[in-house]
């Protein structure tokens, strides 16, 4: 299975079960796919070896660790070459507040997702951090007053 290897529809079941609970146990996975376990383990490990399956982790409330502000983030370079481009990446990397960053079309150049402890912390960042970052133009935020729809369980169509 390469991962240009179109999914059948036992291994399309397999993700959609995974991604609602990556937790299950493969005696679990197996009845509810209808294979035994040992091909359900088979498979499950394919999907992970391919790439079809990047990560397990825990899914954390924001809240609950102390982490109250989110906001989405676009950046404007100041030039659109790859050295710049390279040198805003390699800096970000850095700066453990930005848990998403995505080049994009549009009026910006990238988007950020940037969770915080409080507005204090989130403007701290922006002007220490983020602003200061050599090859950056502008920003522009918007802060997540609140969330209807968080899911990170993608559609297997």
């Amino acid at each position: 299975m390469s991962s240009s290897h179109k999914l059948d529809r036992i291994d399309r079941k397999i993700l959609e079960i995974l991604q609602a609970n990556a937790r299950i146990t493969n005696a679990q996975l197996s009845k509810e796919i209808g294979l035994s376990p040992a091909p359900t383990l088979e498979r499950v490990k394919k999907l992970e070896t391919t790439g079809f399956i990047q990560s397990y982790h825990a899914k954390l409330d924001t809240s609950k660790i102390g982490l109250g502000v989110c906001t989405f983030v676009m950046v404007t370079l100041k030039s659109h070459n790859r050295d710049s481009i390279e040198v805003f990446i390699s800096e970000i990397e850095n700066i453990q507040e930005i848990i998403e960053c995505h080049h994009t079309t549009g009026s910006g150049d990238f988007i950020l997702k940037v969770i915080t402890k409080d507005i204090a912390s989130y403007q701290e960042l922006m002007l220490e951090k983020v602003s200061s970052i050599s090859v950056v133009d502008s920003l522009q935020s918007q802060v997540v007053l609140s969330t209807f729809k968080d899911s990170d369980v993608m559609p297997i169509l």
